[in-house]
């Protein structure tokens, strides 16, 4: 059955000046992906990623580990929604937390209630409404999911998809965030898909993780 690999982004520059640029090991997660589809005679006859650096790089990567030249399409449907203007726009009278762009625990904790608040039209003049967000998603993953292709790789970030699978599976906004929160880079998502009908197959897989490298490269940033 046809099947859509939906796959997060490699891991990103968390506290650098630029976020959106893979670190070293986010370079070598892809590729080892890559190498991992080799293995299992996974190639695909689709490709494409947003409009951000790290999945941009992402895509390369896979593509590299693989040993197979594609051109990939551009959808901005899967790019990540913008967590930084969102926290400045809920913010913009001050009272931010500390740390919450530098350090892990405090990030995750805000971005929970934060996006809770964006999900309830909570937070004035947005970068994105939550009514926005979630259908471009949608549009980004129904682009894929077209007749004559047989396997698609699309690259993406944890909140969108998350919330691919949360409107999958009709669940409540709070699940979108709990299954993002848990999401590893480069993780697999698949969707079998007909004309008719999509069903999910996978979550958050990382089977070209073992225990021989997960110290290096199992991460969530």
């Amino acid at each position: 059955m046809p099947t859509l690999f939906l796959i997060r982004h490699g891991q990103a520059s968390f506290g650098a000046d630029d976020y959106d640029v893979l670190s070293p090991i986010g370079h070598e997660q892809a590729e080892t992906l890559g190498q991992w589809f080799a293995q299992e005679g996974i190639v695909p006859d689709l490709v494409a990623h947003g409009t951000l650096r790290r999945q941009k790089e992402t895509m390369a990567g896979i593509l590299k580990g693989l040993s197979h030249e594609m051109k990939a399409e551009e959808h901005g449907g899967f790019d990540e929604y913008d967590f930084a203007s969102l926290l400045s726009a809920k913010y913009a009278e001050g009272g931010a937390p500390d740390g919450m762009m530098s350090d892990h625990k405090s990030h995750f904790r805000t971005l929970r209630s934060t996006v809770a608040e964006w999900q309830r039209d909570e937070i004035p003049n947005p970068p994105e409404r939550w009514s926005d967000f979630v259908p471009r998603v949608e549009t980004a993953c129904r682009a894929m999911m077209r007749e004559g292709v047989e396997t698609v790789f699309a690259v993406s970030s944890g909140g969108a998809i998350a919330q691919a699978v949360a409107a999958l599976l009709e669940a409540p906004g709070v699940h979108q965030t709990r299954m993002q929160l848990q999401m590893k880079n480069t993780a697999i998502t698949r969707f079998l898909f007909t004309p008719r009908s999509t069903y999910l197959h996978s979550f958050n897989e990382t089977p070209h993780i073992t225990a021989a490298n997960a110290d290096r490269l199992l991460t969530y940033a």
